[in-house]
């Protein structure tokens, strides 16, 4: 009978036992609102901005109801006009764009190279010929491109950066943080992030202004000071005349979910790159098998991991699903041209004008994806890793 993986890949491991108490708390106290404080008290929500602000390494930290609000309030403080164009990658996912276009902005898309990561000739190109200042920087999957010559050709050109770092919480550049290069950093806490609260989201900044802009449009009314982690009082006097209410404030609850989490980050990342590196070191070996280049001033953070398959056709490429399904392993494809579960490319996202970008679409062709949770040993990843094998050399004959 051949080898098959029972586990599930979308199950995540149980939230910490100190995590289930403090949110017990909460719900007994009836205080779910991160501004309904008794006397004295700091909240939940306060606590973790100002933790995951020191954490981070940055000036300031708002906590948000997504990822996805969390992009649009930082295009918004970043006072975008309805019109304006803002560059992103090719190769993101849907709600990257839709943050673009739900704030009024048209979406310029940047080709990728084969290591997924922005191809810098084509941003210098589409920063001319676009006119953008702007640029949503997804780093999607984990992949950091070259941020010192990225924030070089921004800095030259005049375009303000804003990191989307759903995928590389905790990841770094040369020594650096992502999150820190850019003007703001959008972070996410949803399910299948690398700290899960179902939905949630941070914005840091170093910038007082911004974080005054973004606070008033998360919603915090004139209840800014009860914040943990924002400017000083005097930076919200025009602001908080000037920034509509887009009701985006984080919980108590789920603040209160995320706090021990957030204390157990740091060894979940190593956890994961120990998983990451098993995979890899079994796909590596297969020729038929294209892994992606980690770059040595990268400090990857391994929740998932990619590969191609070049030379497949889209008949093989659907057939490598179906056949490592049939082993139990879960893959998701990204060279479809139909929008799958979270999977999706530029050809479906017809709320932004199409765009030409041969290299993106020819790397996305063979281009495959797979999550790696916790709640999987190193001996699971290992037989995965040899399964994803056996379905290549399986569809290759």
């Amino acid at each position: 009978m051949a080898r098959r993986f029972t586990g599930s890949f979308t199950q995540q491991e149980a939230i910490p036992t100190d995590a289930i108490d403090a949110a017990v708390a909460v719900l007994q106290s009836g205080r779910l609102h991160r501004y309904n404080l008794a006397p004295d008290e700091i909240g939940e929500v306060a606590q973790l901005e100002s933790e995951f602000r020191d954490w981070q390494g940055s000036a300031y930290c708002l906590a948000v109801t997504s990822g996805g609000q969390a992009l649009q309030i930082a295009l918004r403080a970043c006072d975008i006009e309805p019109g304006d164009a803002v560059l992103t990658n090719g190769f993101t996912l849907a709600p990257v764009p839709g943050a673009i276009r739900a704030v009024g902005g048209k979406a310029v898309l940047v080709e990728i190279d084969e290591n997924l990561r922005l191809d810098l000739g084509d941003l210098e190109r589409k920063i001319a010929a676009s006119g953008a200042r702007m640029l949503l920087l997804s780093h999607m999957r984990g992949h950091l491109c070259d941020m010192d010559r990225l924030m070089e050709i921004c800095d030259a050109a005049g375009v303000t950066v804003i990191e989307d770092c759903a995928h590389t919480m905790g990841a770094r550049w040369n020594g650096k943080r992502s999150g820190n290069f850019g003007k703001i950093a959008c972070f996410s806490t949803q399910t299948y992030k690398h700290m899960n609260s179902g939905e949630g989201g941070f914005l840091t900044t170093d910038i007082p202004d911004l974080a005054a802009r973004a606070t008033i449009l998360s919603g915090s009314y004139m209840l800014y000071e009860r914040h943990g982690a924002g400017p000083a009082a005097e930076a919200f006097e025009l602001p908080r005349y000037d920034m509509p209410n887009c009701s985006a404030r984080m919980d108590a609850l789920r603040a209160a979910i995320l706090r021990p989490q957030l204390a157990q980050l740091d060894a979940n990342i190593d956890r994961w790159n120990a998983r990451y590196q098993e995979v890899e070191r079994v796909l590596r070996a297969d020729t038929r098998i294209a892994t992606i280049a980690l770059p040595a001033q990268e400090a990857h953070v391994g929740s998932s991991i990619q590969f191609r398959l070049p030379g497949f056709s889209d008949d093989q490429c659907r057939a490598t699903l179906a056949s490592a399904a049939a082993r139990g392993v879960e893959l998701k494809w990204f060279g479809g041209k139909e929008p799958h579960g979270f999977t999706s490319s530029h050809h479906s996202w017809r709320y932004v004008a199409g765009q030409s970008l041969p290299e993106t679409d020819r790397i996305m062709a063979t281009l495959f994806d797979m999550r790696l949770p916790l709640s999987f040993s190193e001996a699971d990843c290992t037989l995965i890793a040899e399964l994803i094998g056996e379905t290549v050399a399986e569809v290759s004959q």
